[in-house]
């Protein structure tokens, strides 16, 4: 069985979710947990229901003042982190015609602006702590991310730009700090809740938690599930504009 034993992990969007399905997860495989997200209440619930032994850390990755404070208060209490997940995101769905530019502003704040704080930051951190020791940023891409799809903005534009990010972290990274992107496709969880189409090869929380899992530990840069749909829209990306276009103007 795959081992997260003795590992520091810090979830960024740990409250609700496939955060709250990963942090379980790894807590069963034997992690040392840092949870992050901006509802105190329901990160202490889920420590306490993992038997009270973890971090919680409350964080609002809107707020880049709260960012820099966190990671000073890491600093401080001498934590070494091993691995940083962030899965933090707002979405709603809406047609281009339709855009409330003030919720598109804070989407990105959170989607874009917050994960490329926290990962500057993190990225920092680990630059200090020792050669040796494990170091891994994984930051939560999208399926949606692949190509423009109807209803998709801008959440779909938000996570293409984090997918274009963490391809550039990849390539400058350290060597010794092992970067992934974790490219979902569709969770039942409260995002997945405001649709109104049909989402087809649905998966649970604990599904994408497994699948993140085995993915942290792989040698591949990209963690993306089920694949039985991802490898469909990869092939829809692959294709010239002049045939996907009107493929993709036709889905529902």
């Amino acid at each position: 069985m795959t081992t997260f034993k003795n590992e520091t992990i810090w979830i960024v969007g740990a409250s609700s979710g496939i955060g709250r399905a990963l942090a379980e997860h790894l807590s069963n495989l034997g992690a040392n947990l840092i949870f992050s997200a901006r509802r105190q209440a329901e990160l202490d619930n889920l420590n306490q229901d993992l038997g009270g032994a973890h971090k919680v850390l409350p964080l609002d990755v809107e707020n880049e003042e709260d960012i820099q404070a966190k990671f000073q208060h890491i600093r401080s209490n001498g934590i070494e982190i091993n691995r940083a997940i962030f899965l933090a995101a707002l979405y709603e769905p809406q047609k281009i015609a339709d855009l409330d530019i003030d919720h598109c502003e804070k989407m990105f704040k959170v989607n874009v602006l917050g994960c490329f704080s926290f990962t500057k930051s993190m990225l920092a951190l680990m630059k200090e702590q020792k050669q040796s020791s494990l170091k891994q940023i994984a930051l939560c891409g999208s399926i949606a991310a692949y190509t423009g799809l109807p209803n998709g903005q801008p959440y779909s534009a938000s996570k293409a730009a984090v997918q274009n990010f963490t391809e550039s972290l990849k390539a400058e990274a350290p060597k010794n700090i092992d970067i992934k992107l974790i490219s979902p496709g569709f969770i039942r969880t409260r995002i997945t809740d405001k649709n109104n189409f049909p989402m087809p090869f649905m998966q649970e929380p604990e599904d994408a938690a497994k699948a993140i899992a085995k993915g942290l530990k792989s040698k591949k840069f990209e963690i993306h599930f089920p694949k039985r749909f991802t490898v469909q829209v990869k092939l829809l990306r692959a294709l010239p504009y002049w045939l996907a276009l009107p493929l993709t103007k036709n889905l529902k």
